[in-house]
């Protein structure tokens, strides 16, 4: 027994040795990220690089402030992702409630239309839409970036679908013997039930809207309306004569920060619901 008990914590202290080691690996890039936003723009380019500053540049992110409109870029940005969010997690649940719960003919094909639409590349779809928000008079404005998430999309569908098909039905059957409708049960039982599947669909969306810079490129113009990503790719072509790569690296660890600060608020939920949506077909 001894001997056995001895191998298991080996073979788990090797295991978190060998995950220890990984994490490490990618911690790197980020690490890298925060020490350059602390550096001069010479030392930034410094082979083999000086992991840790000297003299530390606190001035960096108080100096970025005054180059950069950053308070209204973060502005724009929380107001896609807020509404972009909001939307998805609507749209998507009752959705996935419908294709869960309800029976209607053709359910099948019309959830596998849904997801067949992944394989579609952006690419494909990205000039017909163009000239379809063009016709609709919305390029320039936020509602190419929000007004489709509205309407669903495919991935999120698919991971609540699978987390309320995991519900028991015998909780929807005692609550509409007790009159309950379908809104109810939806609104007061499965949501509150779905809070796991609910919370993956909610970082998945907001990381995606905010680091989102094609759409942005695409459909907005004016620089008082950027987000984030278009104005640290915008920080880029300041003054050619210049270098403003420490103030680059000083908003990219800005704009990094509040999807780690959720993540990790999250990450207990989010791994569960992951897992939790897989259980069942």
């Amino acid at each position: 027994m001894t001997a056995y008990r001895i191998r298991h914590n080996a073979g788990r202290l090797l295991i978190h040795l060998t995950l220890a080691v990984g994490s490490v690996f990618m911690l790197i890039p980020f690490f890298w990220l925060l020490s350059s936003s602390l550096k001069a723009p010479h030392e930034i380019y410094v082979f083999p690089p000086k992991w840790i500053p000297d003299p530390v540049r606190w001035s960096n992110y108080r100096e970025v402030f005054e180059v950069v409109a950053v308070a209204r870029y973060t502005a724009n940005t929380m107001i896609v992702t807020i509404f972009s969010t909001v939307g998805v997690i609507i749209s998507s649940s009752m959705a996935a409630y419908s294709f869960a719960r309800l029976r209607f003919k053709g359910r099948d094909i019309v959830f596998g239309l849904i997801l067949s639409t992944v394989m579609l590349p952006y690419v494909v779809t990205m000039i017909p839409v163009y000239i379809l928000f063009t016709r609709l008079g919305w390029i320039g404005t936020y509602l190419p970036l929000i007004v489709p998430d509205w309407f669903g999309g495919p991935i999120t569908i698919f991971l609540l679908r699978q987390f309320f098909r995991t519900i028991p039905l015998e909780l929807e059957d005692a609550a509409r013997i007790d009159g309950a409708s379908r809104p109810r049960i939806f609104a007061q039982i499965i949501l509150p039930l779905a809070r796991p599947a609910l919370t993956v669909v909610l970082v998945l969306s907001l990381l995606y809207n905010w680091n989102d810079f094609l759409a942005p490129l695409i459909y907005l113009h004016k620089r008082d309306m950027f987000t984030l990503a278009l104005g640290l790719n915008a920080l880029q072509h300041f003054e050619s004569g210049l270098d403003w790569t420490h103030y680059v690296m000083v908003l990219a660890t800005l704009m990094v920060l509040p999807v780690i600060i959720v993540y990790f608020l999250a990450q207990r939920a989010f791994v569960e619901g992951i897992v939790l949506t897989g259980l069942k077909g």
